[in-house]
């Protein structure tokens, strides 16, 4: 499920929540631009054992981003075959999805900052969701976190 998140710093954000496991979550904060081309924003993961975040992921204006992917996933609340996945363009954050019977979708949610550095590193985290109402929910919240309408 998805909730606007503030943390001690007061930073607006997205937080998602596993359906299944409320310990796993993916939150999105600290959205900040320095040109009208580009967003930047942190990635956070976490799950009983694990803790991980990419401070720097970049959205690009106009591109076909997350939340349009999100969106996607949304309009299809009745289901697909494979595996659909979207990844930024320096791939250090990718989101896969599945749907599973009963009208679930499994986001994996992958962090892999400096993918062709040696001894880089990834993280991933599924989050389970509705298909319906809370995958819209967040594809909403992420479009308006991504344009700064969160409040």
């Amino acid at each position: 499920m998805t909730a606007p998140d503030v943390d001690i710093d007061h930073e607006a954000g997205v937080s998602i929540r596993c359906q299944d496991n409320a310990s796993v979550t993916v939150t999105l904060r600290g959205r900040s631009s320095s040109d009208a081309d580009s967003v930047r924003y942190s990635v956070e993961l976490r799950a009983p054992g694990l803790a991980a975040r990419v401070d720097e992921v970049v959205a690009w204006a106009g591109d076909n981003g997350l939340a349009a992917f999100l969106e996607e996933l949304a309009a299809d609340y009745r289901g697909w075959k494979g595996d659909r996945s979207w990844h930024t363009d320096d791939r250090d954050l990718t989101v896969s999805a599945v749907f599973r019977s009963g009208g679930y979708v499994g986001l994996t949610w992958t962090l892999r900052p400096w993918p062709r550095a040696a001894g880089g590193w990834g993280a991933s985290v599924t989050t389970w969701l509705e298909a319906g109402e809370q995958m819209t929910s967040l594809a909403a919240d992420v479009r308006a976190f991504l344009a700064e309408e969160h409040q």
